[in-house]
């Protein structure tokens, strides 16, 4: 009973962590650093609760569920908010489903090997989540349109940023949080392996 409700808990906590990840719509002026900090807040929340679940259970297509679980709460946490006038569409939640499909696939193809899982799982779902992510980018709605229907505060001369040259491979948002993602997730994949021997 213990395990499944802390399923639950982290389950709850990651979508709430989530409900903002991907607002680049009130982040316009930072939108692609937005993207690197967000994509890499998603895929650490993804993976230790996906990974804790599907080691408790042994059982391939948990950690897909445990996504889904995710999915569904922020379905419903976000359509209160849409239903409040909250710019959000719904299309870009989804975007935790492939990520772990992978995870599955890795647990299942290395016959449930728990490193193969850490290093071989984390850096796929560390490196996928930001290309899926890149869904967020293309599905919200205008960033000007909606700059001008929801006005905020002109941000102060020293917050102002600095154009970034995106063009370029080195400072490509997708390419620096799949790099710090990858590395990043192995070390949470393992701390959910280890959540299951407490």
């Amino acid at each position: 009973c213990t395990h499944y409700l802390f399923i639950v808990v982290v389950a709850v906590n990651s979508t709430l962590l989530t409900i903002n990840a991907g607002d680049y719509i009130f982040y316009t002026d930072w939108a692609w650093t937005s993207y690197t900090v967000f994509s890499i807040s998603q895929t650490l929340m993804l993976i230790v609760g996906a990974t804790y679940y599907l080691t408790f259970t042994g059982v391939p297509g948990t950690a897909t569920y445990y996504a889904l679980i995710m999915t569904v709460y922020t379905w419903i946490a976000k359509g209160a908010w849409f239903a409040l006038g909250y710019p959000y569409d719904f299309i870009v939640t989804p975007v935790w489903l492939p990520s772990a499909m992978l995870l599955d696939l890795v647990y299942w193809a290395t016959k449930k090997n728990k490193h193969s899982l850490i290093l071989f799982g984390g850096v796929l779902v560390g490196m996928s989540l930001p290309l899926f992510n890149m869904v967020n980018l293309i599905t919200v709605a205008d960033p000007l349109e909606t700059a001008f229907k929801y006005p905020r505060p002109t941000l102060p001369p020293y917050m102002t940023p600095i154009e970034p040259q995106v063009g370029k491979f080195y400072n490509s948002p997708v390419a620096l949080g799949a790099g710090a993602g990858a590395v990043l997730a192995c070390t949470f994949a393992a701390l959910g392996c280890k959540l299951n021997a407490w």
